[in-house]
């Protein structure tokens, strides 16, 4: 912590700027707003080149350290000096990895997880920062508090983590953090589940948000000649996009022939999908657009009339309260954290994962029903403002971190 009061930490991530990942941009400008001094620290470069990026993203690239940028002699110097200044820590370390390897693999992504954790911990005592807060890199932060004089905390999106506890180390960071955020109260539960009851103190429930002045009401179309459907995220299993390409599938063969699917992203599932779209002959119905950047993304929430998610797994989807907040009616799985956002048949619809039919059905009924869709819609925003907007969440993500560190 500084001297003069302000509170001074790292904030460690997978991928920044990422498209996938611009919640941890507002909520870092939005901390830095509150007086908060915030070190971005980055595992992996932007996701996409310069001229992709926001002036927002811009700037948050020039003030980013990125560790595989850092260049082989960086990383050989800050493991040297760590070894010399800290051998017995620095031993610790690599007992940790053993300690927690489960067979070769895990051993090999541990050690890759340690060397990386050097290279940020020696970044962080060199900029005399004393606490780092990760998203989606807590294992590199677990071996950071393990060598350096450096504590940590963590937000837990899920589900990954609790698919694998064991795998993640779960119980092992609830005991060793400073403290951890749970986005939702699902996710909360999966944390004390796989923790002891004695270090149940330390973890907090705050959900994200967003800014609700960004994602304004889009034009309502009572009777669109070609129905939007939009789907935001990435082209992945746990996202079953091949369920929902189905699904619009039998609503063409029932004879919908204005219903337009448009999947944003990209991700390891794009030649499964278009050749699923090939298969089926929807190349005038559905539309991969790949990955796009946030302003991109705003000009399809302002076109569409209907968003949706067919996931089988998330945690609560960012991608879901922006649509909301602008008022699109969404159909959405009833999986983890997903019904603490959405009311079913109040701010939107919810329906069985892994269930083509009923999700068929569910985009059926509201591309009919013009009245439910701006009905859903309205009280969509009103519930994002309510529980999920990014300055209220925010101040009360920054309430924690003086508690916790001031």
């Amino acid at each position: 912590m500084a001297g003069s009061g302000t509170i001074r930490l790292a904030y460690l991530v997978s991928q920044y700027p990422a498209v996938n990942h611009t919640y941890i941009l507002t909520e870092v400008r939005a901390l830095r707003k509150l007086g908060f001094e915030v070190q971005v620290v980055s595992i992996r470069a932007s996701d996409r080149p310069p001229e992709n990026l926001s002036e927002e993203e811009l700037d948050e690239q020039r003030e980013t350290y990125t560790v595989l940028k850092a260049g082989i002699v960086t990383i050989f110097a800050a493991h040297v000096l760590t070894m010399l200044r800290r051998p017995l820590a620095y031993l610790r370390g690599l007992f940790e990895v053993s300690r927690l390897s489960r067979g070769f693999r895990e051993a090999l992504a541990n050690l890759i997880y340690f060397g990386e954790s050097v290279v940020v911990g020696h970044r962080m005592c060199y900029l005399n920062v004393n606490h780092v807060h990760s998203h989606y890199t807590s294992t590199v932060a677990l071996f950071i508090a393990r060598v350096f004089p450096i504590t940590f905390s963590a937000t837990i999106h899920g589900p990954d983590e609790f698919n694998d506890v064991i795998g993640f180390h779960v119980a092992k960071k609830v005991a060793r953090a400073r403290f951890l955020c749970a986005i939702s109260s699902y996710a909360l539960s999966q944390l004390m589940k796989a923790s002891e009851p004695r270090h149940f103190s330390k973890l907090e429930m705050n959900p994200l948000g967003i800014d609700c002045g960004k994602f304004l009401p889009r034009e309502h179309r009572s009777n669109p000649s070609r129905f939007e459907v939009l789907c935001v995220g990435r082209l992945a299993p746990a996202k079953a996009q091949h369920l929902l390409i189905k699904a619009i599938d039998r609503l063409v063969r029932e004879g919908r022939q204005s219903v337009h699917l448009r999947l944003v992203g990209d991700g390891p599932d794009w030649v499964l999908l278009q050749n699923l779209v090939s298969a089926r002959g929807l190349e005038h119905h559905v539309t991969l657009e790949g990955a796009c950047n946030h302003d991109r993304v705003l000009s399809f929430y302002q076109q569409t009339d209907l968003f949706v998610l067919a996931s089988f797994a998330e945690g609560v989807p960012v991608v879901l309260m922006e649509a909301m907040a602008m008022e699109i009616p969404c159909v959405a799985t009833w999986i983890t954290g997903i019904p603490e956002l959405i009311r079913h048949g109040e701010d939107g619809w919810l329906v069985p994962p892994a269930d083509e039919a009923q999700l068929s059905a569910a985009i059926a009924r509201l591309m009919d029903d013009a009245e439910l869709r701006k009905k859903l819609g309205r009280s969509a925003r009103l519930r994002v403002q309510e529980k999920y907007d990014l300055e209220r969440n925010v101040e009360r993500l920054a309430e924690i971190y003086r508690k916790r560190l001031g």
